[in-house]
């Protein structure tokens, strides 16, 4: 089990920045003009991508 989690943790790191965020963040600041808000967005991901395409 320690060993799986290693792995998951050493494979997030390689990763790095999703797309997901990444997109969530630019589309925030594009839009609010804030690095607050871009960050936070950027924390939630997917979720805000899909609430700004349903909601604009």
């Amino acid at each position: 089990m320690e060993q799986n989690n290693h792995q998951f943790v050493q494979k997030t790191v390689k990763t790095g920045i999703t797309f997901g965020s990444a997109l969530a963040m630019v589309i925030s600041y594009t839009t609010w003009h804030s690095v607050g808000w871009a960050i936070f967005h950027g924390l939630l991901s997917w979720v805000y991508v899909i609430y700004f395409v349903l909601r604009y």
